[in-house]
């Protein structure tokens, strides 16, 4: 084996001190920027206007157990919930918002079934880094729990991250409602009802109220979805909304979609959250017209609500995963939680 060439680094660059240095404040100087060196060797390129990160925070992952269910064959299950943290290590100008950060409370759609909710890690990464603590959630699928065990999940999860606060560095009063299809029906149904039936025993004390929900194309009234186009059949008991109230034919069990329609939920003189609906124009799994009739139920009863239409994206994709069509929803959230 050949020797390796031997090269007199020191002889290259700049000489080192005489003798070790003392270390200095990492950020002594006053505008944050730790001292600056002038040293270059002759083919380093130098990009001097590029100073600022523009994809924001750090973003730390756990997982932990939100709540243990008891089934109806009398076994349990555990919940398990993914918080994204932002964070700030060796950012000089990041700071902590005063009482802690915003938090999202994120329902991954899955048509009611067993969800795969790291597939959207890069997701809730995206939004970490904009400074809002992340929680994402597993609920019990409609196989094994149907309506309303997901909405129930989801209010339990919101007192999980309330009561615990203080361990994400979160402001436990601000606190947002964000899923996409039948994460979308679960997080209207848990923002609309809060603190009121259909709830559960878990973490009861402490409040399940939100300031706001963000609604991308969940389904609002499953009986209504067969009248419109659509590439599945939404009234069988095998679709996701038959399984969803309990594996029956969807038609013929109009006292059970009722309970299972965020719009049974809302009133005139009980307090709505802010809500934001987003659907696509092209969706091919969720009616449009389904977004249309929670939209216009709210104006009808006077509540706060924002309608966005992408005209060209389909169902979950063609631009909901998109910076863009996030900034929206942030923007929108920044003036109300």
């Amino acid at each position: 084996m050949n020797n390796p060439t031997t090269i007199d680094v020191d002889k290259l660059v700049a000489p080192a001190s005489s003798s070790p240095l003392t270390p200095l404040p990492t950020f002594a100087v006053k505008d944050g920027y730790f001292n600056h060196t002038d040293e270059c060797p002759e083919g380093c390129q130098v990009i001097s206007d590029l100073d600022e990160d523009d994809f924001g925070y750090e973003v730390d992952i756990q997982q932990m157990t939100y709540a243990t269910r008891t089934l109806a064959d009398g076994s349990s299950i555990d919940l398990p919930l993914w918080v994204f943290e932002p964070g700030f290590d060796n950012n000089p100008e990041a700071k902590l918002p005063d009482g802690g950060w915003p938090v999202i409370v994120f329902v991954r759609g899955s048509a009611f079934h067993e969800q795969d909710v790291l597939k959207y890690s890069n997701f809730c990464v995206r939004i970490a880094e904009q400074g809002y603590v992340v929680a994402t959630l597993k609920y019990r699928q409609s196989d094994i729990a149907p309506f309303p065990a997901q909405m129930q999940d989801c209010k339990t999860a919101v007192r999980f991250i309330r009561k615990n606060a203080k361990r994400f560095h979160a402001n436990d009063e601000r606190i947002a409602l964000w899923g996409d299809s039948s994460g979308g029906h679960t997080v209207l149904m848990a923002g609309f009802t809060g603190d009121h039936e259909p709830d559960t025993d878990e973490h009861q004390g402490t409040s399940a109220e939100v300031k706001a929900i963000v609604d991308w194309y969940g389904p609002t009234d499953f009986a209504k979805m067969n009248y419109y186009p659509s590439s599945q059949n939404h009234s069988d008991a095998d679709s996701p909304e038959g399984f969803e109230i309990g594996h029956v034919d969807v038609l013929q069990n109009p006292e059970r979609n009722r309970e299972a329609s965020p719009m049974s939920y809302l009133s005139a003189d009980r307090p709505t959250p802010p809500t934001l609906i987003m659907h696509g124009g092209r969706d091919q799994l969720v009616p449009f017209n389904q977004s249309c009739r929670l939209y216009e139920t709210m104006k009808a009863l006077g509540k706060d609500v924002t309608f966005i239409k992408l005209d060209n994206a389909c169902h979950a994709f063609r631009g909901f995963r998109s910076t863009k069509a996030i900034n929206i929803v942030l923007d929108w959230l920044s003036t109300r939680v």
